[in-house]
């Protein structure tokens, strides 16, 4: 079996966007290729329909448009004068072809950089040259030529678009087309943007006699087409976020750009982008639709040229390490700026609290002061000495504050019927600290709804309607009863949730690194690894920390059942770290590592087992856990979907201790890595030990304060097979 149909086969039954972390970071490093490439001038043609005629319409494509233009702008240097932007009505199918010939075609010099972006519908079409091949298209915004005659769609081709950007005369053209062409009969959870294949309709003449046009024409580029789906059963989704709606692909591709930037060539293998991924929900499995030719791939293994600002003019350091935002405004009285924060974790995003701190490269401090999507007020802290402030510099998350009362939210899906969705928010509503919502209305974590191959049974289910394991029931069962079996995991899943929020892999100034590994007879395999890049001072560390972190290992995030992995914790700080690990198995229950006290003396058998604290001190390296017969860490079935999240700090994790150590134990269950009896307590705690204690004015009691010099944590997600 080829690789590549062996990696598909086994993702199917994955809740995560990649076919692999290396095949889907090659995608998000190739754009960073082509986007950070020195070139005499940088074009783009930004595409968003969100409004058609007589189909339902879609939510996040002009928010898809804002996200790719403030990341061309303030992240690679373009000019807000090149990027053309067509949206809504103003995306008929004419419009677009003519502003693709006239902005790019006629513009694009050899060298230039060249981006082409659409959010929008797909659908298939059968052309009357080939009626028993089903044709790729983009739906535009006029896509029913005339209304007297719906029987003629105004789609552009595929073939058309592919043709239109070989024709660029620069190999450094790159199309993002989140859309895809599958529609399934049923959607549960996340929207979809496929439209449902039309019956007996015809592809307008135009298109036809433009495409042939095509067909004649001298083609000189090769491009990188990377799209929001590889397959053809499966559909490109968005979701719902922090007061906006945006493409899955595009959301988790240019977040990833923001916070950091991947290595020096093609090929990319560790990152934290997959674990972004499977957090939001879908299985669509990104690809690059477009084979690289040999020059091509040439000019793209080549070391690019940083580019750190357009705008803003700034350094090069600042572009190496990445950034939460930047400075989009400044107000009249000088003390207020506006922030694009379209680097913060999406998770983390919607919790991102008032009086959260940003710094900028002049060392100014900002404070969030509100917050409505992915756009944020700040206040300077210090008004002296802040003449350099700039339109266009980026800020770097400083200090999260987050709320205490976080709920795990459920949405009720549509294909209930009106009383069993009564029924169930009665339900749910006697839980603590869960709420439920309407599918498609508002953020949410998880589903609640039937089963399509026996609606007659409940389940919960992930955003992009893969059936979380051991949670469905007996046929038959009443929405109540169904509530109540998911009071436990509903409890595990909500402590994932928050323990999540800690992620900080591109924000940390602590500098630490972990692999995760696979033991063998001979030497431990490589599966992923994490590392902090901000605590590294100098351009030179800098560089060659993220060159070490993407290219030690080309492996894919696959762990074989029965194998025996461990991590690696290296801290290179000049302080000693506190680790805790917590996660979910691939049975999507929780579990952590503990570390047992050695008993001091030979009869032990009725003292209650205690834990002490892992603790790693400057320049260590320790390997968890301990790799003899009693401690080894074995990964048994089922073949699904693990992840787990390592938690570093400065000081101890007093609290968590704790929590951990008020569970009952028994002697036969003081092994490594064991299953978490109180999660949520467990999650609460370790918020509480990550909590600053110094106050910050103006923060409210019933929040959590974390500093970036103070913590790390890394999510580690990967395949068991």
């Amino acid at each position: 079996m080829e690789r590549r149909t062996f990696l598909q086969r086994i993702c199917s039954i994955l809740a995560v966007l990649g076919v692999t972390e290396a095949e889907w970071l090659s995608l998000g490093n190739r754009y960073y290729q082509a986007l950070a490439q020195p070139s005499p001038r940088k074009l783009a043609l930004l595409i968003g329909i969100n409004q058609y005629q007589k189909i339902p319409a879609l939510s996040g494509c002009l928010t898809d448009v804002e996200l790719q233009r403030e990341l061309l702008i303030h992240r690679f240097g373009f000019q807000g004068s090149d990027i053309l932007t067509l949206t809504e009505e103003e995306a008929s199918r004419e419009f677009i072809e003519a502003a693709f010939l006239d902005h790019l075609g006629k513009q694009a010099k050899p060298d230039d950089v060249v981006v082409f972006h659409f959010s929008g519908y797909g659908s298939c079409v059968k052309l009357e040259t080939s009626p028993d091949t089903k044709q790729n298209a983009l739906v535009s915004a006029n896509f029913i030529q005339n209304s007297q005659d719906e029987k003629i769609v105004n789609y552009i081709l595929e073939e058309t678009l592919l043709l239109l950007l070989r024709s660029l005369p620069t190999e450094r053209v790159t199309a993002v087309l989140d859309t895809s062409y599958y529609a399934p009969s049923t959607v549960l959870g996340l929207k979809s943007r496929a439209l449902q294949e039309l019956v007996d309709v015809k592809l307008a003449p135009e298109e036809l006699d433009f495409l042939q046009q095509l067909k004649t024409q001298k083609l000189p580029s090769t491009p990188i087409v990377l799209a929001a789906t590889s397959e053809p059963k499966q559909s490109a989704r968005e979701g719902i976020f922090a007061g906006f709606s945006a493409g899955l692909f595009t959301y988790a591709l240019t977040q990833y750009l923001w916070e950091f930037t991947p290595a020096n060539t093609i090929q990319v293998s560790l990152s934290h982008v997959e674990n972004s991924l499977s957090k939001l929900g879908s299985k669509q499995q990104p690809g690059d639709l477009e084979n690289l030719s040999p020059k091509r791939r040439e000019v793209l293994n080549s070391p690019p040229s940083l580019v750190g600002k357009g705008a803003g003019g700034l350094g090069l350091p600042d572009s190496i390490i990445g950034a939460e935002g930047a400075v989009t405004a400044i107000e009249e009285d000088g003390k207020t700026v506006q922030l694009w924060l379209a680097g913060l974790p999406p998770q983390v995003l919607l919790y991102y609290g008032v009086n959260s701190r940003f710094t900028l490269a002049t060392t100014e401090q900002l404070i969030l002061r509100s917050r409505t999507g992915l756009t944020a007020k700040a206040q300077i802290s210090q008004i002296e000495g802040t003449n350099s402030l700039q339109i266009g510099q980026l800020v770097q998350e400083a200090v999260r504050v987050l709320p205490r009362n976080i709920n795990l939210t459920i949405a009720l899906d549509t294909g209930l019927e009106r009383i069993e969705r009564v029924d169930a928010t009665s339900a749910f509503a006697a839980f603590p600290h869960i709420s439920t919502v309407v599918v498609g209305e508002k953020p949410a974590d998880y589903v609640f709804g039937k089963l399509q191959e026996i609606p007659s049974r409940y389940g919960l289910f992930s955003l992009g309607g893969e059936l979380i394991p051991n949670t469905t029931g007996e046929v038959g069962e009443a929405v109540k009863l169904a509530a109540q079996r998911l009071a436990p995991k509903l409890s595990t899943l909500l402590a994932a949730k928050l323990w999540r929020l800690t992620e900080n892999q591109g924000s940390s100034r602590l500098a630490l690194k972990a692999t995760l590994e696979i033991i063998s007879n001979i030497s431990p395999r490589v599966v992923m690894q994490r590392e902090t890049v901000r605590a590294f001072k100098t351009e030179t560390l800098i560089q060659k920390s993220v060159q070490t972190r993407l290219t030690v290992s080309l492996t894919t995030p696959i762990v074989p059942i029965g194998s025996r992995i461990q991590y690696r914790v290296e801290n290179q700080s000049d302080r000693p770290v506190y680790l805790i690990v917590l996660g979910l198995n691939n049975n999507h229950t929780a579990i952590a590592l503990y570390s047992w006290e050695t008993p001091q003396e030979p009869n032990t058998e009725d003292i209650k087992p205690l834990l002490k604290e892992v603790v790693i001190a400057p320049s260590e390296t320790l390997t968890l856990p301990q790799t003899n017969g009693a401690s080894e860490w074995v990964i048994s079935g089922p073949a699904f979907f693990s992840e787990q999240q390592l938690i570093f700090s400065t000081t101890p994790f007093s609290a968590t201790l704790t929590a951990l150590n008020a569970a009952k134990y028994s002697s036969a269950e003081q092994r490594p890595i064991a299953p978490l009896l109180n999660p949520l307590d467990i999650a609460q705690a370790l918020l509480q030990d990550l909590h600053l204690k110094t106050e910050i004015n103006g923060t409210a009691t019933d929040s959590y304060i974390l500093d970036v010099n103070n913590w790390a944590s890394f999510s580690f997600s990967f395949q068991v097979v």
